[in-house]
């Protein structure tokens, strides 16, 4: 079944049009891993927003909440926090771990809730953080800030759109291999200039140029 394209008309199918590329400009090609990273930053989004959903009912009624998904302490490591730092110091929040925040990164936080972790940390064990760049990092952070999830239709249009895309990235053979495995594999291989390389699905010919 085709995706409904009235259902993600205009500023949403544009700025995830966005999104997108500028993950794939940024180096992560594979369509998969592009959502898989997207949806780590969407659920940290949606974690900041249901803490502030919680805090506006403790001011509304005076009842301090007993299990806050952020402590006190823990508040930097909040979407509502570092999506305002430059780029350099959001990239450091999210791939070194903070002394005074519990030696804590921001994904390492994400994948265990806190102290919660449960179900969710036994498949979230083997998620890893493909951002590679500040820069790319504050892009993709400040527009998915600016995308309106507010209600699961948005949410379920979203996703089916981005589904739709890897459809067409597998049509059109554009599951290109991230640059930083091209390079581990070159460096396995160590290429000498006189071998013969044989790359029969050469694609953008990534593997090439890096052994050249």
């Amino acid at each position: 079944m085709k995706l409904n394209e009235t259902m993600i008309a205009g500023t949403l199918k544009s700025t995830i049009d966005k999104i997108w590329n500028d993950f794939w400009t940024g180096g992560i090609s594979n369509p998969l891993t592009v959502i898989e990273q997207f949806t780590y930053l969407i659920f940290l989004r949606q974690l900041d927003k249901r803490q502030e959903r919680s805090e506006r009912k403790e001011n509304l009624l005076g009842i301090p909440s007993e299990n806050p998904i952020y402590t006190e302490k823990q508040q930097p490591l909040r979407w509502s926090s570092f999506k305002q730092k430059n780029p350099e110091e959001m990239f450091d929040l999210f791939t070194r771990p903070q002394k005074d925040i519990d030696d804590l990164t921001v994904f390492d936080f994400m994948k265990n809730i806190g102290q919660q972790g449960g179900v969710f940390a036994k498949y979230m064990k083997g998620a890893i953080f493909m951002i590679q760049s500040p820069k790319l990092l504050d892009k993709v952070v400040q527009q998915i800030d600016s995308l309106e999830l507010d209600n699961k239709d948005a949410k379920g249009d979203l996703y089916e759109y981005m589904l739709s895309k890897i459809a067409e990235a597998g049509t059109n053979g554009q599951f290109r291999t991230p640059r930083h495995i091209i390079r581990m594999m070159v460096e396995i291989t160590q290429p000498k200039q006189d071998d013969i390389i044989c790359d029969p699905s050469c694609g953008t010919a990534g593997f090439m140029v890096a052994a050249g």
